[in-house]
């Protein structure tokens, strides 16, 4: 897989999301103003991969700060990290990300300038090591789950385009892969965005990972006839009590997984998981742009003009739906999950 997020030359390269299938297209950002609106618009997509480039936004913005005193310097950075926190509401990992380089920041007040902007572009690089790290280990847990000769279910993307480069629900895949089991993928096209039809059907194929893509309506007669063994899906957030926020149409599948006995996994590192936030009830769901709905691409109409249009990015799946929860520490029953990473 080619990089999905890097530090290169000063600048913050992000493969284009955007632009797949059809283009392998990179966009350099040089200010973290570019970086805000990346994230914003889908240019880079999926709570890890959003984390990271949050943090390496901070990292960026920093860069251009020409303030002599750290208090001033904090200053300028607090509102580069208010711009970067206001881009998407629901992926929890964004303000674990920029948390996490305000206290290093905090860290740093006694050194010189230059050196504080040397070590917060570390940081963001370990941040992205560290994902990469954390997706291959859940990769090796979820692994155990897949049978030989299984056919898995996933819906939206979460691969190693939603992360830094592993992927959590795809690492999952694409680790029972590695292995030498012999399984097949079924990917929901994930409507409006059809983030299963252009990146997972893609990722995959760059893998040479066997995948077939489906309507999202078409999940639940496969299962009906036998042929979807396990669902394996990633999350934007995860709350205390094991309700999982994911892409649009998550819920859906969870609740036809129940109805035909298919048990229902949710990868996710412990990033994505918001022990601050009680029950899935909590969760802030991102609403987007009507014309995700109305139109293929923003530019071929496939509904009439003007007519209303209700467009959540994401839904909250009970943790009584979720057989169990893939981390990098191991599976665990959503219940379960506070406890495990309360420390």
């Amino acid at each position: 897989m080619v990089p999905t997020i890097e530090w290169k030359d000063g600048a913050v390269r992000l493969l284009d999301q955007s632009q797949l299938p059809g283009k392998v297209v990179f966009l350099d950002c040089r200010d973290y103003l570019t970086v805000a609106r990346a994230i914003k618009e889908l240019v880079v997509r999926g709570a890890p991969a959003i984390g990271v480039t949050a943090a390496m936004g901070v990292a960026l913005g920093a860069q251009s700060i020409k303030a002599v005193s750290y208090d001033e310097f904090l200053k300028a950075m607090l509102s580069i990290c208010d711009c970067l926190a206001a881009t998407r509401p629901t992926a929890v990992n964004l303000f674990w990300a920029i948390e996490r380089m305000k206290r290093t920041l905090s860290e740093l007040q006694d050194r010189p300038m230059a050196e504080i902007k040397r070590l917060l572009v570390e940081e963001s690089q370990r941040i992205l090591d560290e994902d990469i790290a954390l997706c291959k280990a859940m990769g090796q847990h979820g692994a155990k789950l897949i049978a030989n000769g299984q056919t898995v279910l996933t819906h939206c993307n979460a691969g190693a385009l939603a992360t830094a480069g592993y992927g959590t629900a795809l690492g999952v895949i694409r680790a029972a892969w590695e292995q030498g089991k012999q399984i097949q993928v079924i990917a929901d096209e994930t409507r409006p965005v059809l983030q299963g039809a252009r990146l997972t059907a893609w990722e995959l194929m760059q893998d040479k990972i066997p995948v077939t893509l489906i309507t999202d309506n078409m999940a639940g007669s496969l299962m009906k006839q036998g042929k979807i063994q396990l669902c394996i899906v990633g999350a934007d957030r995860i709350a205390a009590n094991g309700d999982v926020a994911n892409k649009i149409g998550t819920y859906s599948v969870a609740v036809l997984a129940k109805a035909h006995g298919i048990p229902f996994y949710v990868a996710a590192p412990y990033s994505t998981i918001d022990l601050k936030t009680k029950t899935g009830a909590e969760i802030p769901i991102e609403e987007r742009n009507p014309l995700e709905v109305t139109t293929i691409h923003g530019s071929h109409p496939v509904a009439p003009a003007g007519v209303a249009v209700y467009n959540p990015a994401f839904d909250v799946t009970p943790a009584e739906l979720i057989t169990g929860i893939i981390t990098e520490r191991g599976v665990f029953r959503p219940q379960d999950l506070a406890a495990q990473f309360a420390c």
